[in-house]
């Protein structure tokens, strides 16, 4: 092929470079980002200069080889004229001269330049395509022994694979980084085994949802009632039931109908429930799903319920803690305890503290203001007083563990434990020492080491984190969650905190008596109605600390505005103030409403400060941000929340990129620029990720264009957010509306029925249950058994003091013309 036929293969591609590399200036090995200089051999593109700067995706780029790289230039304000690549080639010689040449060179050991004729005599011109797609053309050559043809194979594949599956995906319409999700997943065979089944993709690949599975099924002519178009469905519905809804498991027709829907969104053909009940019953068969009566599951969900009841079995098996002191001995060291803390506990509080010290595992809920933190701290000292051992963790030596373990679901709620006990707390990611695709250093085989472990915030652990944290406790050692069952259930899969109270399996004690409300709290005695679905007559009127501002949703913006700028003059940080809202778009959405307090807080007027832009976000130095995702190397999780204390251009650091550097309570993390999507603005955020944290102040619109997402269990979580001063604006109707919803959304779980079939009853104190869920009633006539025949299938499926120094402060202070 001579020069103008190579330049016409590369123009059918668009704007291309090729060059020899010269070196690698950057070059990241976990995404694979580099900047690399080459010289410069061909381009289409008005470019002269000899050498050129390249950015993008890659694998490790041999040195002094040649390649074609496809994209367009673009002007950096930093580093000026860049080539940016969306995907690339090796520049393969053509003829037979530099086939053989190449074969023969350094890079093929053994193989010789009369090997090398041999095999382009034999395979052509295309050999080394051809032997990339199918190696047992080698056996063909003659005199090339097999250890040297998988030599041979095996060099071709490390040099070209990469660069192969790269030029195919981008093809097929993937850009450079899911591209390298894909290559890292499969490695060499990923286009072969996309080509055999693109919905695999769904199954393997993150961020791979059906949707774009089945538009490349449709290039690839997968379509209509294919075997593996249809398993692929069943498992995204089901995930996606899990992720959005919580749901634990699908009821089978539910999973059918739904199925059903989406097979046929983009079909012109129905699709047989017969069919979608075959591939079920072969994916039970394949270990992919597991039916249980007529609820489907995920195994891993599965697996996590029936582990849980196992393992809270195995907890509260020990019948040594009953009886071991004496009550006399009890109320003795109670009433020290109470002289030396200076606090008088209520009946059920004591109450409480007893029934912790005596049994193997004990649920503590209650609502704000019932005393939940003081309870704790009860128990802990008379724990250690009782048993002899100290609370101070320096008093241990090295090879002696801490009896102690207390643990949140977030960074925040453990860190305030630390601040209410004194003792060292953690998240439950970090107790487990979790190491990411790994899963976590303690299991059922390497246990945790301790005497007493409590849980706060218990009603945001989800199924799979609870079975984790239970696998992983020793025999010997008492448990106590702690957690408001009123609050939102978990973000991930499940209730578990509801359902082990509904299963009255385990000891419980309900806090009902409240001790803040005495000291002038209206949010507490809100929160309380609340949980009664009902609301005060006097919502609206100015209570020392809250008030209600009446506004429409476009007005929420300004009345926020108001409410922030004041505070600021009144000395309040952004760490003080937390704007809540459920939505995420729109006038009063929560994107909206971090962009306006950013510019009270940080703005950047004159552009001195430094900031970096990702999207639509500009982030500067000084911004209050949080963490969406889980990220244990760095010891940071999703739902914390941090500062941005510096910010690094390429220019200025060694790595050659931009850099953000975000402190969550003095724990400093790097993000690079690609990384950016794993952080947000923190000045407003949803109610969810509120949980398990309290803020001086909260500032909470309820508009009807919310109303999706109102319920009462939301609202009740965002209310009991505040510690000082509560901020309601918007409109009252809407809060009406939504406390009189309550919670149905209900989720598909099987946690309770286990508990109650598996364990004998138990006593609870002042304990106030929730109606049992539905699935208490599910009878579990099969068992384990799975139907082994699609017709027998369709026959299941169809059968301290907050208001310290703000004596004379009120909400309304918060508002511009309040006189102050």
């Amino acid at each position: 092929m001579d020069k103008q036929d190579s330049l016409d293969l590369f123009q059918e591609q668009g704007n291309y470079i090729k060059g020899r590399h010269l070196v690698t200036i950057f070059h990241n090995n976990q995404n694979l980002y580099t900047v690399m200089r080459i010289r410069v051999e061909e381009t289409n593109e008005e470019y002269d200069d000899k050498e050129a700067v390249i950015t993008g995706y890659f694998p490790k780029i041999h040195e002094q080889e040649t390649y074609v790289f496809y994209g367009s230039f673009t002007d950096h304000p930093k580093f000026g004229l860049q080539f940016q690549a969306t995907h690339f080639r090796k520049d393969l010689p053509q003829s037979k001269q530099g086939i053989i040449t190449y074969l023969s060179s350094d890079l093929f050991k053994g193989i010789g330049k009369k090997t090398a004729e041999s095999i382009v005599e034999v395979l052509g011109e295309n050999a080394i395509t051809r032997i990339m797609e199918n190696p047992s053309l080698l056996d063909t050559v003659p005199k090339l022994n097999p250890d040297k043809a998988k030599q041979l194979y095996d060099t071709l594949m490390e040099h070209q694979g990469l660069e192969q599956v790269i030029v195919g995906l981008n093809q097929y319409g993937f850009g450079p980084q899911l591209s390298m999700k894909i290559y890292q997943a499969y490695r060499e065979q990923a286009l072969e085994l996309i080509k055999k089944n693109p919905f695999q993709l769904v199954e393997d690949i993150e961020g791979i949802g059906f949707g774009r599975a089945d538009e490349l099924g449709r290039q690839l002519g997968i379509t209509g009632s294919h075997p593996d178009r249809i398993k692929a469905a069943c498992l995204y519905t089901l995930e996606s039931s899990s992720v959005q809804s919580g749901h634990v498991y699908m009821e089978a027709e539910a999973i059918l109908q739904e199925v059903k829907s989406l097979l046929e969104q983009n079909e012109p053909v129905e699709i047989d429930f017969s069919d979608i009940s075959n591939e079920m019953v072969k994916l039970g068969e394949e270990g992919k799903i597991i039916v249980e009566d007529r609820r489907i599951y995920l195994p891993t969900l599965y697996f996590s319920e029936k582990g849980l009841v196992t393992n809270i079995g195995r907890v509260l098996d020990q019948t040594e803690y009953k009886d071991q002191f004496p009550e006399s001995e009890f109320l003795l060291a109670l009433g020290d305890l109470e002289e030396r803390l200076g606090v008088q506990y209520g009946p059920t509080q004591k109450e409480a503290i007893q029934t912790a010290l005596m049994s193997p595992m004990m649920i503590l809920t209650g609502g704000p203001g019932t005393g939940k933190t003081t309870v704790i701290k009860g128990i802990v000292e008379l724990y250690a007083e009782l048993h002899g051992c100290s609370l101070d963790i320096n008093d241990y030596k090295k090879e002696e563990p801490f009896p102690f373990l207390l643990c949140a679901p977030t960074g925040r709620a453990a860190k305030r434990m630390t601040e209410s006990t004194g003792l060292p707390a953690v998240t439950i990611h970090r107790l487990l020492r979790w190491n990411g695709a790994d899963g976590f250093d303690h299991d059922e085989d390497r246990q945790l080491e301790g005497k007493l472990l409590i849980v706060d915030e218990s009603s945001m652990v989800d199924i799979w984190l609870a079975h984790q944290l239970f696998k992983a406790l020793p025999d010997n050692i008492q448990v106590i969650l702690v957690g408001d069952e009123d609050q939102l259930p978990s973000v991930g899969p499940g209730q578990v905190l509801k359902d082990l109270l509904d299963s009255e399996r385990i000891p419980t004690v309900c806090l009902t008596d409240i001790y803040r409300q005495a000291e002038g709290s209206s949010i507490i005695d809100l929160a309380h109605q609340i949980k009664k679905g009902t609301l005060p007559e006097d919502l609206s009127a100015q209570q020392p600390d809250r008030s209600f501002f009446q506004c429409s949703t476009g007005q929420i913006s300004e009345v926020v505005k108001k409410v922030v700028v004041n505070a600021k003059k009144k000395g309040y940080t952004a760490k003080d103030i937390q704007v809540l809202a459920p939505m995420y778009r729109g006038p009063a959405g929560i994107d909206r409403l971090n962009l306006l307090v950013q510019e009270i807080f940080n703005p950047n007027p004159d552009g001195s400060r430094k900031e970096m832009a990702f999207g639509d976000v500009k982030y500067r130095v000084g911004d209050k941000v949080l963490q969406l995702v889980n990220q244990p190397e760095a010891n940071v999780f999703n739902g914390d929340m941090g500062e941005i204390v510096a910010i690094f251009y390429a220019k200025e650091n060694t790595e050659k990129q931009d850099q953000i550097i975000v402190s969550y309570e003095g724990n400093e993390v790097t993000y690079a620029r690609q990384d950016l999507s794993q952080i947000t603005h923190a000045y407003c955020c949803s109610v969810h990720k509120s949980q398990g944290s309290e803020f001086p102040i909260v500032i909470l619109p309820v508009v009807k264009s919310y109303f999706r997402m109102l319920r009462r269990n939301l609202l009740y979580t965002a209310i009991t957010r505040s510690q000082q001063f509560l901020i309601l604006c918007g409109e009252e109707e809407a809060f009406r509306r939504g406390i009189e919803r309550g919670d149905d959304l209900k989720r598909n779980t099987t946690l309770c029925v286990k508990l109650s079939e598996t364990l004998p009853e138990t006593t609870s104190v002042e304990t106030s249950p929730s109606e049992m869920d539905e699935s208490k009633n599910l009878e579990n006539q099969n068992g384990n058994e799975q139907p082994k025949k699609a017709e027998d299938f369709v026959k299941v499926l169809m059968n301290v003091d907050p208001m310290i120094g703000m004596e004379n402060l009120t909400p309304y202070d918060f508002m511009e013309g309040s006189g102050n």
